[in-house]
């Protein structure tokens, strides 16, 4: 059965058969952020979190652009004679969106339509699986306007790509075509532009019949690998299987390979 949620203004949430399917929703501005749009995706990711029934998440964009980044004529960051405190908004706003993303304990998707600049590169890449439009780019241009990438864009991009394109795509602004993010490992696949949005909710509805805990957890553990030695990893995922293999799904799956049946996961 398919909800949608018609209270927000600046992005669309539909709940169908376990996907909640996020838009961002400003195309006339190619959904670049402000106040408003920060507060209801704050608001629509905790919902999603809470709600007990969510096992994947899609996020895109509405119109030509997945996200121009930050609005620059919002009054919380416009350049202006008061001198904004842009560290109040990245702490404020960007940075618990890019850890909601990460720490929900389901996948995200994304569905990169078009160009994702500025800060909306970083929310691309804070998503765990990216398919990407065969028209899709990414613009780091954050030194265009005098800034440093933030919301975990540097993070993200120097694990991604290694040091010397990470250094050169933050400090030239090029654009990186899909294509080429592709071959080089910044995201997981570039489909035709007809096809996108098909193939994302057929990834989708894959994701939300999987072991959703066993997702999380998967989850859990790749973003904070680099935290950890081996010899801590080796714990984690020892202490990890302890727990999963205490699970319905666990034993689903166990039975359902024995019987050699699709599995039938509840996602606990």
């Amino acid at each position: 059965m398919s909800q949608t949620n018609n209270d927000y203004q600046t992005i669309l949430l539909e709940r169908e058969n376990g996907v909640a399917r996020l838009t961002l929703n400003r195309p006339d501005k190619l959904n670049s952020f402000n106040v408003q749009m920060h507060e209801e995706l704050q608001h629509a990711l905790d919902s999603i979190a809470t709600d007990g029934e969510t096992r994947a998440v899609l996020l895109t964009g509405s119109g030509r652009g997945f996200c121009a980044g930050q609005d620059l004529g919002d009054r919380a960051v416009s350049a202006d004679d008061s001198r904004p405190d842009l560290g109040l908004s990245v702490e404020k706003y960007y940075n618990p969106l890019i850890r909601r993303l990460t720490n929900l304990p389901m996948p995200v998707i994304c569905a990169m339509n078009g160009v994702a600049a500025g800060a909306g590169a970083s929310i691309v890449m804070a998503c765990d699986i990216v398919l990407a439009a065969r028209s899709a780019s990414f613009i780091l241009s954050f030194a265009k306007v005098g800034l440093v990438p933030d919301s975990g864009s540097s993070w993200h991009i120097t694990r991604a790509l290694g040091l010397p394109r990470a250094k050169a795509l933050a400090m030239l602004g090029n654009k990186l075509p899909a294509e080429k993010a592709e071959q080089w490992g910044l995201i997981y696949q570039v489909v035709d532009n007809e096809n996108l949005m098909d193939e994302a909710n057929k990834l989708a509805s894959h994701l939300a019949t999987q072991p959703t805990e066993a997702l999380g957890k998967i989850k859990k553990l790749v973003h904070t690998s680099f935290d950890f030695s081996l010899n801590e990893q080796l714990e984690r995922e020892r202490a990890e299987m302890q727990y999963l293999g205490r699970t319905d799904d666990y034993r689903e799956g166990v039975a359902s390979f024995m019987e050699k049946r699709p599995a039938n996961f509840n996602g606990k």
